[in-house]
């Protein structure tokens, strides 16, 4: 066997191809060989290096020893069947986001591995974003003081992808697609909180099969609320982060931490407010604050790299490290999206302990 850990991806569209996220960080990883792909598309799996291997069938790229590790790259209602194969097959396995689309599926799957004693894991890649780790690490700092609100949201003017993310049956939708990473980034920062409310509305502005977009507020046992969106007909994008503490603001406009700030009080004894006209009238409690009493500062930027990801990986299959994306993180995600389904389908607040 190589010193190497050989490499295979299920699914050679999109986020498993050569030129995609997957492809790239299996090649750059010094201990990952990547082997071959397959796809139910020929052609995708004949789109390789002359050392690569496109395999015919699924079966296949199984039985091939030379692999230890898959990833499972396929539309979300094939993942359970896919990463149970592989599992039996002795395969540890990297599935795509999300994982599975009911907490059932997915305690099958996490029932599978520990029956294999092989890893599997989920490929959150979101959770090395600058920005989010940027925004973290003022919530986790307390920079601004006490933090109540905080906004996370994503907004396009493309409509749904037109491809199998708008078939709900293949588990399409955008809250299934950038829900996936919003929420898991929103349950990352605020551990190790409680949820205990979720209100949901989902969007059908451009598809009626399937939702394109969602508004969902997350209230948690501290009294924080958190604000998670993702709009695809937003023409005019409003800030991909905003975060409100007691002492102060931050804001990240889209994905460029230097284009965000935080503004803070600088002198909380300087109180006065000289009114100013808002609309036909005055108003004192509107005006803004003037510059002696408050100060602005750039957002730090936090180191790191989605390739952590598999180099992490690595580290587990060889026992040196512990998974990075646990299963407890996604069977918790996975019950929250059912929640989300659930309330906005109810048009209710749903009553939780998460």
């Amino acid at each position: 066997m190589n010193a190497k850990i050989g490499c295979a991806v299920i699914g050679h569209g999109g986020m498993g191809h050569f030129h995609s996220h997957h492809m790239r960080r299996i090649e750059e990883n010094p201990d990952l060989e990547f082997i071959g792909a397959y796809d139910i598309i020929p052609e995708r799996s004949t789109d390789l290096m002359p050392n690569e291997k496109g395999f015919a069938s699924l079966e296949d790229l199984l039985a091939d020893e030379r692999i230890q590790l898959v990833t499972v790259a396929t539309p979300n209602d094939l993942h359970k069947e896919i990463v149970i194969k592989a599992l039996e097959a002795g395969k540890h396995v990297v599935c795509e986001k999300p994982v599975t689309m009911t907490l059932a599926d997915l305690d099958d799957m996490i029932a599978a591995s520990k029956k294999a004693n092989r890893l599997f894991t989920v490929h959150q890649n979101r959770r090395w974003d600058p920005d989010y780790l940027a925004m973290k690490n003022i919530f986790e700092k307390g920079t601004l003081g006490h933090v109540f609100c905080i906004e996370s949201r994503v907004h396009g003017s493309r409509g749904i992808p037109g491809d199998w993310r708008n078939q709900k049956e293949h588990g399409g939708g955008m809250v299934l697609d950038w829900g996936v990473h919003i929420l898991d980034q929103m349950l990352m920062m605020t551990r190790p909180r409680k949820l205990v409310s979720i209100y949901a509305h989902l969007d059908y502005v451009t598809n009626e099969n399937c939702d394109d977009g969602f508004h969902v507020e997350a209230v948690f046992d501290d009294g924080l609320v958190y604000r998670a969106e993702v709009g695809t007909s937003n023409f005019i994008s409003l800030p991909r982060w905003y975060m409100l503490g007691e002492n102060g603001s931050a804001k990240i406009d889209g994905w460029d931490v230097s284009k965000g700030e935080i503004v803070m009080v600088s002198d909380w004894e300087n109180r006065d407010a000289v009114p100013i006209i808002a609309g036909v009238g005055l108003t004192k409690t509107m005006a803004p604050r003037t510059d002696d009493t408050i100060k602005h500062y750039p957002i730090e930027q936090i180191p790191g790299s989605w390739n952590d990801f598999y180099r992490n990986v690595c580290a587990a299959i060889h026992g040196e490290e512990k998974p990075l994306v646990t299963l407890d993180e996604q069977r918790r995600l996975i019950r929250l999206l059912e929640i989300v389904f659930d309330a906005a389908a109810k048009n209710e607040v749903a009553k939780i302990e998460l």
